[in-house]
Parts: structure tokens; C-alpha cells; sequence
């Protein structure tokens, strides 16, 4: 009796503690004049985007109110990616060549160049710290080689990795910049990226598994991949990737696929996203959130089965790093939530 109440009471607690999400978004604001494709979540409340036109949004109270910023001298640049770490602190990427890092340390008043490349083809995809000192920043193939620059000091400064370190890519291999997410944390040391187009891969340092995913023209391949207990070095075992064609945003073939061997190996769920998905986050063990231009998808069993919960399009989903709430962002910008019950 007493090792049956001790289990009851066991299974309530994890009950009690299970996080369960509303099946729709909830609409924050539009009509900005950008496309946000950067978002970055620093707990329920404080939470980050940019995008187009020199375009930085912030909100200290859940999303109620925003405060919209156009950088000064970057007005016609595009900000594909955003990482903050409190509600004066944040980084933004400026994508095409020339290639800018900008930091606030003054909620967003003022911003620094901390990082410029004049590379010719440069393009900057994606940004991803594993805390607020080191970070890691990945671009398109420069020269046959993903482009990579490395942070030790939140962001102030930045180095290029090598180029005989930098990953080698095939002739329309690149990478979708189209949520900040094909470059993730996969644990405590390494981190992960996919890639699309001609070729899809996931690469984490010298180890490089192809993807089962729709790829073969420039508009298909994995846009996003997302990894459950990153921050613990066991970590990174179970990844799930999204993606699909672009140009055909309802063809649902191959746009979603799991693995729970750090990549060797990848299953199509039973019921994938409905159509191409620019973005995938977890947001608990078992529930995950993908998005794109025909809506929002969610999943309440790792991966296998998904329900399309929401028609309204938008490129990024991000979880609270500090919290609870998955936010997402889109285009005129369009910013909701889905916060858990």
C-alpha cells in the first residue's frame, strides 16, 4: 500500500507539472513595416525580434506593448537573426555582404559595429550562443567552405574560424536564413547545422549524416533543427529537422524528420507538418512547435504526429529561454504567442 501511494503521488506531481499548450496562436501585434525573421526569447516577458528595413522590436511585458527601432545607418539592411540576453542587452546580424554584427547594451538606444566582412558573397544565416559569452555565428560557402565566426565575450567581439576548419560544401549547398535556426547548440560543446538546397546535410564538426528531407533544387532542403536537452552534456541525443520547397509551401512529402541518435540515423513522423515549415522549437520534452508561411503545426508526442493548429503564416518560432511562452514572428510584422496552460 505504501509503495502504491508513493508512486500515486509521484505520478500526480509529474502530472501536475506537465506542460500543456493552448491548440491556437494568439495574434500580439502587426502591421510593421518589416519581415521578422529574428526572434529571440529571453523569458515570458522580455522577448526580442528583428527583421527588414533596419527593423528592431522589443517588449517587456509579454508582447502587450512594443517598442519598434530603426538602427541608424542600417535602415535598408536586413536583420535575419537576434540574440538578447536581458532587456538592454542584445545582437543583431546584418546578412548580405557587406556583412555587419551590431550589439546594444542600452536597449537597443544605441548599437555598435562589432564585426564587419567585406567578403564578396558573404551572407550571414543564422546566430546561436550556448550562454551569454560564447557564441557562434554561420554563413554561406565562401570559397567552398560554410563561412563560421566564433564569440568568447557575449558578442563584443568576433573571430572567423579558419578556413581549413570550416566545413566543406558541394555545389549548391548553402543555408535557408529564414529563422535563425539552422544552427543550433547541440550540447555543452559542440554545436549543429543544417543544411539545403542542392544537398541537405546536418554537420556537427567532422561528423557529416545526410538528411532524408526533400531537397535537389535551390528553394528545398532543412530550413531549421531544434535539439532536445541541449544544455546538458548527455545532451543533443534526440533532433528534430523541418523544411520542404519554398515555392510549394502545401507539398507536405518529406518536410519532417526525427532521430534519437545524435543524427545517424532519421524517421518521417506518421503525420508530418502541414506543408514547408521555416522553423521547429521544442517546447518540453514531448511537445514541439514548427511554423511557416501556411501556418503553425504542433506536436505533443516528440515528432510523430502533428496538428496543424493555426493558418497564419510565420517564419519563427522560439521558445522562452527563462520561461514558458513560445513566441513566433512573420512578415508585416506580425508577432504572437502560444503560452502554456
Amino acid at each position: 500500500m505504501r509503495s502504491f501511494l508513493l508512486a500515486l503521488l509521484l505520478l500526480t506531481s509529474i502530472l501536475s507539472t506537465a506542460q500543456t499548450y493552448a491548440d491556437s496562436v494568439t495574434l500580439l501585434t502587426r502591421g510593421t513595416k518589416t519581415s521578422i525573421r529574428g526572434l529571440s526569447a529571453v523569458d515570458n516577458n522580455v522577448v526580442w525580434v528583428s527583421g527588414s528595413n533596419g527593423t528592431v522590436g522589443k517588449s517587456t511585458d509579454g508582447g502587450a506593448t512594443w517598442k519598434w527601432i530603426t538602427v541608424t545607418g542600417f535602415e535598408k539592411r536586413d536583420f535575419r537573426d537576434i540574440e538578447a540576453f536581458d532587456a538592454s542587452r542584445a545582437i543583431i546580424i546584418a546578412v548580405d555582404s557587406p556583412a555587419y554584427i551590431l550589439k546594444t547594451i542600452d536597449g537597443g538606444a544605441s548599437w555598435k559595429v562589432v564585426y564587419e566582412n567585406r567578403t564578396p558573397g558573404m551572407f550571414l544565416d543564422a546566430m546561436e550562443f550556448w550562454n551569454e559569452e560564447a557564441g557562434i555565428v554561420v554563413g554561406d560557402p565562401i570559397g567552398g567552405r560554410l563561412f563560421i565566426a566564433r564569440s568568447f565575450d557575449g558578442g563584443s567581439t568576433w573571430k572567423d574560424v579558419p578556413f581549413e576548419y570550416r566545413p566543406q560544401s558541394d555545389s549548391g549547398e548553402a543555408m535557408f536564413a529564414s529563422s535563425g535556426t539552422n544552427v543550433r547548440v547541440l550540447d555543452r560543446d559542440e554545436a549543429v547545422i543544417v543544411t539545403g538546397g542542392l544537398r541537405s546535410r546536418v554537420l556537427i564538426r567532422d561528423r557529416h549524416h545526410e538528411l532524408p528531407i526533400m531537397q535537389g533544387t535551390e528553394s528545398r532542403g532543412a530550413n531549421s533543427i531544434a535539439v532536445q536537452d541541449h544544455r546538458t552534456r548527455k545532451g543533443g541525443k534526440r533532433m528534430i529537422v523541418v523544411g520542404g520547397d519554398f515555392f510549394r509551401p502545401a507539398n507536405d512529402s518529406a518536410v519532417c524528420f526525427y532521430t534519437s541518435d545524435r543524427g545517424r540515423t532519421w524517421k518521417a513522423p506518421k503525420v508530418p507538418p502541414h506543408g514547408y515549415r521555416s522553423c521547429v522549437e521544442y517546447a518540453s520534452k514531448s511537445t514541439l512547435l514548427a511554423c511557416g508561411i501556411n501556418g503553425v503545426d504542433i506536436s505533443t508526442d516528440g515528432g510523430k504526429n502533428w496538428k496543424w493548429i493555426n493558418r497564419e503564416g510565420y517564419h519563427v518560432c522560439r521558445k522562452a529561454k527563462k520561461g514558458t511562452t513560445v513566441f513566433f514572428a512573420g512578415g508585416g510584422g506580425k508577432v504572437g504567442k502560444l503560452a502554456a496552460n
